[in-house]
């Protein structure tokens, strides 16, 4: 399969190929009296398809049609897998069992005869999915997709080192002007001083939020600050608990109601100067916002709330004191963030003529930080004129989408096999952060890292993750853990949750659980235990291969896990952390023949 070694669309092809091309494999054909024809017609759809592939990542964005023909394509892949995964156990099962050695035929042919039922269940799927892949090879030519379109992935070595915070530029004005809101005297006689940072997303109101809550003078001045992460989900319960979490009081009890809770911050606000940083509120809900901050008027004289929100509306009805409108980065600001990001020494004067094409990529970025270094990290230590042209010249930049063009950019010129690897990031909700052996170790059960002869599937991941953390699609958490934690930003979250559709779904709070047969993954985060009453849904998602919690309020029974097993027969992640009342694993999940 040498000829193919060039088109590969993900670790499923090479694993395909590899596997379809052994020995194993194609005495377990011959023997069980599979029709190995059905392998080769898998195997040129795969490639016809594969072909356009570029072409349709590129346009997906823009054209819904093309969307769905890809998710389309994307399913029937998996059915594949699927498939493949099927017979390579059989495979394997068989190959223990000594039966590829020298035989007799009469026990070949006896052999054959007891496997005729599993030859009977495989190959109508086999048909099943080649009539989908025809189709969807047929359809390609409909809608418009070309062969060999698409951006040429950069490459970089595997070596590079994670990149480190490499400097906020253009924000000391700003920084300066919100600290001596927080500074000043309250001469106003109001109850709570609320100073909010609105700007567009991408513009970095929590970077100068953190700037502001990271200075000594916020030590000095204040006897409490804690950061909360709000999010879509302005939950009162939950971030009254977080904050009392945060100043290091218990909050285990389930019993504890919101009442209880905000009498005890209130105790502990009483009499007390305080900083409360709320990141990334959305919540327009006048009451919710009363019952949140009913305990912050008992604080000292002096105490203040951050707020940084992309809604003017969400600043307004919280009162605020100060709407702080943040502007958009100047010129030179934006080059000098650029130039970090961009060129290996962090300044352009050794290349004059790559420049004179930056400054003008620069501009096309309106003064979104975001955008300057992701475009910046794409073209890092590029010298090639025309890759730059290429970047500026780039129809993406005129296009209308939900994504920003900076970002459509950076994920069109991924290397494909880094583009799933991203894409199953989307499991995860804004706001979180993950530790990299995490991820990894989800990449390898997924099966998106290949195997190679110098480098463990460890070594594989890590490069991977260095990558994508260099592209700045993933970016280190300014929270200390114990051990380094990484994360998204919002919009690079709502690029992976794009890209990856419907075979995502994220359960967080009490939102419904809405799963379809293309589902593939799906994690819960602080959800309670009656929502896992409606864990029913996931029967519908028969190809389900990620069961994933995050975070429980509560404590899942035991029940809601093991009648799940039997159904969720793909499952390659299964966590079950959260039901501690599980001692052993029932007898059906030796069903689950990929965990």
């Amino acid at each position: 399969m040498a000829e193919v070694a060039g088109l590969l669309l993900s670790p499923f092809l090479q694993v395909f190929f590899e596997r379809v091309a052994s020995r194993e494999f194609v005495d377990f054909f011959r023997i069980r009296k599979l029709d190995g024809r059905l392998l080769k017609r898998l195997e040129i759809a795969l490639l016809s398809a594969n072909a356009v592939l570029e072409d349709a990542e590129e346009l997906q964005f823009t054209m819904p049609m093309v969307k769905q023909w890809l998710d389309e394509l994307k399913d029937a892949v998996y059915d594949a897998e699927d498939i493949l995964d099927e017979i390579h156990t059989q495979v394997l099962r068989y190959k223990l069992d000594g039966e590829f050695q020298t035989i007799s035929t009469k026990v070949r042919k006896t052999i054959s005869t007891s496997l005729n039922p599993f030859v009977r269940e495989i190959e109508p799927k086999i048909k099943d999915v080649l009539e989908t892949l025809d189709d969807l090879v047929k359809q390609k030519d409909v809608i418009g997709l070309k062969e060999g379109v698409g951006g040429k992935s950069s490459r970089r070595s595997s070596t590079t080192s994670l990149v480190k915070e490499s400097g906020i530029f253009g924000r000391t004005d700003d920084k300066e002007a919100i600290i001596n809101l927080l500074l000043s005297d309250n001469v106003s006689g109001i109850e709570l001083c609320v100073i909010a940072i609105v700007g567009m997303g991408g513009l970095g109101k929590t970077t100068l939020a953190q700037l502001v809550y990271n200075d000594d003078r916020m030590e000095e001045h204040f006897d409490i600050k804690t950061w909360i992460c709000v999010s879509d989900d302005f939950d009162v319960l939950k971030m009254t608990k977080t904050i009392l979490e945060k100043l290091g009081l218990s909050t285990n009890s389930d019993s504890q109601s919101l009442d209880w809770l905000q009498v005890t911050l209130q105790q502990n606000l009483t009499g007390k100067r305080f900083l409360i940083v709320l990141d990334n509120v959305w919540n327009k809900n006048y009451s919710e916002w009363e019952a949140l901050s009913n305990p912050f008027k008992f604080g000292a004289e002096g105490s203040r709330v951050i707020v940084t929100t992309r809604e003017q509306r969400a600043a307004s009805i919280m009162h605020s004191t100060t709407i702080y409108n943040l502007k958009k980065l100047q010129g030179e600001d934006c080059w000098t963030l650029f130039s970090k990001h961009a060129f290996h020494s962090g300044n352009s004067d050794a290349h004059p003529e790559l420049e004179v094409i930056g400054r003008q990529i620069v501009k096309r970025c309106d003064g979104l930080p975001l955008a300057v270094k992701t475009i910046g990290a794409l073209l890092w230590s590029k010298l090639d004129v025309s890759e730059w042209n290429k970047i500026l010249r780039s129809e993406i930049w005129d296009l209308s989408c939900d994504v920003i063009p900076a970002l459509r950019l950076s994920y069109k010129y991924l290397p494909l096999h880094l583009k799933r690897c991203f894409a199953y990031c989307s499991i995860f909700p804004k706001d979180y952060d993950f530790g990299k052996e995490h991820l990894i170790l989800l990449w390898m059960a997924e099966g998106l890292l290949p195997q190679v002869k110098d480098k463990t599937m460890e070594q594989i991941g890590d490069d991977y993750f260095v990558e994508l953390v260099s592209r700045s699609l993933f970016q280190q958490s300014s929270i200390r853990y114990e051990e380094m934690r990484f994360g998204m930003h919002d919009l690079v979250n709502d690029l992976a949750r794009f890209v990856s559709g419907q075979f995502t779904f994220r359960l967080e709070g009490e939102n419904s659980l809405e799963i379809v047969n293309k589902t593939r993954h799906v994690s819960f985060f602080n959800i309670s235990v009656d929502t896992t009453k409606n864990f029913g849904a996931l029967y519908e998602a028969k190809g389900l291969r990620t069961f994933l919690p995050i975070y429980f309020g509560d404590e899942i029974s035991v029940k809601e896990y093991v009648d799940l097993l039997p159904i969720l027969r793909c499952l390659r992640v299964f966590v079950s952390c959260y039901c501690q009342n599980l001692i052993e694993l029932p007898d059906s999940i030796g069903k689950i023949k990929h965990l």
